[in-house]
């Protein structure tokens, strides 16, 4: 068959890139940039250009599998048999403990079709507010700031005010990591306009803070204190429109109660940042021609995540800065479409239309138009809420789509026991191989990016049509059609003789009937349909009917969507962070992101290439930390909060401050035996009820796990995965990962006290493929090492290290280069590990810098010392040509130390 292209849209941040699928019809076969998308016109990130290379089909769901008790083993069955008893349970469970009995988890990655579904299903037919998203966990504080200071859950920005900005302020988010298309074009307009001035607010240093003119590490959860001590001088210094403020605002003179305490030298010590710094801030802002903020998750998992949005939102307020090209207020969403969610009213606070879930004009108005009698009016359950109800028994069934709570959610161990006491839960995912599938009683084969059609909103409210390319494999189905086959069987137990509030046939036709619910509101987007975004291109909201072209910015005439069309000052006072570090717990851990990964690795976690920069999970600390413990770089620790511990390597970086550790949020249980969620906290902001994630009180035990294991297996990872991670739970220290590109690997490390049962072992060694064949063996029983490798047609395929691992990297690398040399056979039978040669010296440092061109540490490392520089270096080896995310590591390579940035004393 011939190749086709196909346009669609990024299934990763809310970016919303869109992309072109090549494909034969039947499979995926590349993916490039879009240059007609308005949103990256054709740029990808790392995780975008490599979307042909994820969703490995041994890690997908391919049909129906059900488990009838909880003591079973789930079996394969057909979609009838599924839902039918799907229905049937949900059914019995209604009746017999009413609507708010059942829930609904579902997520910022469904399209605003299948959402619509989800929430039509639960408010018009089940008659529950119990459903809400993983959004909750990214983007709800920003809602609520949103609505309070504007009068609406609206981003007033567009992306092409990056570029038109004097000056640019980055809170809480490693924009170059979590936004990287937006970051480079960040970067294009700063290197046109010098004079461009970027401040970045992070506790730690990122690659995001080597383009600012100033980085303020403040504290961690320090933010509210920051702004206010921003607007004290802003006020002090009248650096304030006082027109704007008296003709569209209101609430100012009680905010300046408030600030007039957050005197700068109060501010900057409880930031722990200089007063130079303060001020230089202040000034910038007050003083720039165009101010714009950009934030993330930083600001919103807090237990004062609702405050912080405020705060920031009050300094665009006091300076007029909003409404106009290069200013406003920029929450950049996290899911591609945790937008759709909120406009769909897919939280259990909200309905369709940025309607008020509590507001009873509102239910009214959408009940009246779904033709029932009417919605429910009791408080609906939010995410955390939502899993201590499932684990305390009161929601006895729980239908989890496309998400993945098993990993995401804090307080893992709370998740977990509730998930294993719920009655029936029911996930509808297009991976198997997710944490929470094991607790699936059913599950449900979802199509995946490229398999669907619907539409998404990014986050400068543009939507765009996701289009399918391909048909789904095995028989997964569209996440609007699974939602509503199930809702037409349970209206045959709860309205039989009525008409199917579910006769849709598209998801064109589930548009069509959700846009008219946002005519007349704020969003307005009932102008468009799928078609007419295929034929004028994605477009942003408001577009009501007429219109030709949607809307670049909001509130340029100073009119908001509150009663009295002024924005509001809200006056919060800075709370510290209800968890503290203290004697017992000294460590603040901070979580963020990785370059390659994206979330819980579900789908980035398919890909060896994606591994390729950072290998594994490892915990940052701070060179004077690890002193302090008098700990080496790798030694194994044990971190523990209040909650857990999990067991991992450490490392230093320079990066976090003394006091902090770092460690990524993407590790799940699959990953690294606990998972990072196990040590965070669910402690939430009270109005946007989203939980701290970001900050929680941590210690570190040295541990003595003197027995290590080292694995790798070339080929069926995902076989191999199934077979070799129940296996590792025996170990206490246990992380799996991926390696390679053109012949993808497993790749084990685990360690404990001391040398494990034989038969463990000879099990290992089973599914390594190390029992027979052409296997180099060496053991020494007495000192409990052990060494295995498989060589087959001169290539190392299978390796295992036990007892000790010194050689590890070295084998690697041997595997890497597909060569097993004469060295090998000598290394393997000398009683002692060590790497022959020089081979002790190879180590984890020869990451791949750049993923998109394949271009090694190391390699860019001996370009330098050739005297490149940065454009001789794209120019040899390719590095830093396509998506850039490696170029601000390349740089720091090229300046060989970190140099401050902008540090006033």
């Amino acid at each position: 068959m011939d190749h086709q292209i196909t346009a669609s849209t990024c299934c990763y941040c809310g970016v919303g890139c869109g992309v072109l699928i090549e494909h034969d019809g039947e499979r995926i076969l590349g993916v490039s940039g879009d240059p007609a998308h308005p949103a990256n016109f054709g740029k990808l990130c790392s995780k975008g250009s490599t979307l042909h290379l994820t969703g490995d089909l041994a890690a997908r769901a391919l049909y129906p599998e059900l488990r009838l008790g909880k003591s079973l083993a789930r079996s394969r069955t057909d979609w009838d048999t599924a839902l039918d008893h799907a229905a049937s349970v949900f059914a019995r469970t209604l009746a017999e403990h009413g609507p708010d009995s059942v829930a609904f988890y579902i997520s910022g990655q469904l399209l605003t079709e299948d959402y619509y579904s989800f929430n039509k299903l639960a408010r018009a037919l089940v008659g529950t507010n119990n459903i809400d998203s993983n959004s909750r966990l990214c983007m709800s504080s920003a809602v609520v700031g949103y609505k309070r200071s504007l009068g609406a859950d609206a981003p007033p920005c567009s992306y092409e005010d990056l570029e038109s900005s004097d000056c640019v302020m980055i809170v809480g988010s490693n924009m170059a990591y979590a936004h990287p298309v937006l970051f480079r074009r960040l970067e294009e307009a700063k290197s046109r306009r010098p004079q461009m001035k970027v401040i970045v607010i992070d506790p730690r240093r990122t690659d995001t803070c080597d383009l600012a003119d100033l980085h303020l590490a403040i504290q961690p959860g320090s933010d509210v204190a920051l702004f206010h001590g921003i607007l004290h001088l802003l006020l002090w210094e009248d650096w304030v429109d006082h027109d704007f403020i008296k003709a569209h605002t209101q609430g100012l003179p009680e905010l300046e109660n408030l600030v007039r305490d957050y005197t700068p030298q109060m501010v900057a010590q409880l930031c722990a940042i200089s007063l130079e710094q303060l001020q230089q801030c202040a000034q910038w802002v007050g003083t720039s021609a165009s101010f714009l903020s950009l934030w993330c998750m930083g600001l919103n998992q807090s237990t004062a995540g609702s405050a912080k949005n405020s705060a920031l939102i009050n300094l665009h307020l006091a300076t007029g800065q909003i409404g106009r090209p290069g200013a406003g207020p920029f929450s950049l969403t996290g899911q591609p479409n945790a937008m759709g969610g909120r406009e769909t009213g897919s939280l259990s606070n909200l309905l369709p239309g940025h309607r008020d879930a509590a507001n009873a004009e509102h239910r009214e108005e959408v009940a009246t138009y779904w033709g029932v009698e009417q919605l429910p009016n009791s408080t609906g359950l939010t995410a955390i809420e939502l899993f201590e109800q499932v684990r305390s028994g009161r929601i006895k069934a729980l239908w989890i789509a496309c998400t993945n709570p098993a990993q995401s959610l804090p307080d893992q161990t709370a998740v977990r026991e509730a998930l294993q006491a719920c009655p029936f839960v029911v996930l509808q995912e297009a991976f198997r191989t997710t944490e929470t599938a094991p607790f699936a009683d059913l599950l449900l084969p979802a199509a995946s990016w490229g398999e669907k059609d619907g539409t998404v909103t990014n986050s400068e409210r543009r939507i765009s049509h996701v289009r399918q390319a391909v048909v789904a494999p095995g028989e997964a189905r569209p996440d609007w059609a699974i939602t509503l086959d199930f809702a037409r069987r349970l209206e045959k137990h709860l309205r039989p003789q009525q008409a199917s509030l579910f006769a849709f046939d598209t998801a064109a036709q589930i548009f069509d009937e959700y846009k008219l619910l946002t005519q007349g509101r704020d969003l307005d987007l009932s102008g468009l349909s799928h078609a007419l975004i295929d034929q004028i291109g994605p477009q942003q909201w408001p577009f009501p009917p007429g219109a030709s072209q949607g809307t670049a910015r909001l509130y340029g005439h100073g009119i908001f969507p509150t009663d009295n069309g002024r924005a509001q000052f809200i006056a919060d006072p800075y709370c510290a962070a209800k968890e503290q570090r203290d004697a017992r717990f000294p460590l603040t851990l901070i979580t963020g992101r990785l370059r390659d990964q994206w979330h819980g690795m579900s789908r980035t976690g398919t890909a060896a290439q994606l591994f390729g920069h950072v290998s594994e999970a490892v915990l940052s600390l701070h060179p004077d930390e690890l002193r302090r413990y008098r700990l080496q770089p790798g030694a194994l620790i044990s971190l523990e909060s209040r909650r857990g511990a999990v067991i991992l390597p450490v490392t230093p970086d320079e990066n976090v401050r003394p006091g902090q550790a770092f460690l990524p949020m993407h590790w799940g249980d699959r990953f690294l035996k606990g998972g990072v969620n196990t040590l965070t906290q669910p402690a939430f902001d009270p109005l946007s009820k989203q939980p701290e994630l970001k900050h929680s009180a941590v210690r570190i035990e040295p541990v003595e796990l003197p027995w290590q294991l080292f694995a790798l297996v070339e080929g069926d990872v995902q076989q191999h995965f199934e077979r070799l991670r129940p296996l590792c739970e025996e170990f206490s220290y246990a992380s799996l990962s991926l390696a390679g590109r053109e012949r993808p690997a497993l790749l084990i490390r685990a360690a404990s006290a001391s040398a494990p049962d034989r038969q463990l072992l000879h099990d290992i060694d089973q599914c390594l493929g190390l029992e027979a064949g052409a296997v180099l063996t060496y053991d020494d029983e007495r000192r409990s090492i052990g060494k295995r490798v498989r060589i087959d047609n001169g290539r190392i395929i299978a390796i295992r290290l036990a007892g000790e691992t010194l050689a590890q990297h070295w084998l690697q690398n041997l595997w890497l280069e597909g060569r097993a040399t004469e060295q090998l056979r000598r290394w393997m039978l000398a009683p002692l590990s060590a790497p022959p040669g020089d081979g002790a010296a190879i180590g984890p440092g020869n990451k791949t810098l750049c993923n998109c061109r394949n271009v090694s540490h190391n390699a860019v490392c001996a370009g330098i010392g050739r005297g490149l520089d940065l454009q001789g270096l794209k120019q040899e080896l390719g590095c830093g040509t396509q998506c850039g995310s490696c170029v601000p590591e390349i740089k720091r390579l090229l300046a060989a130390t970190a140099r401050p940035i902008a540090v006033i004393s």
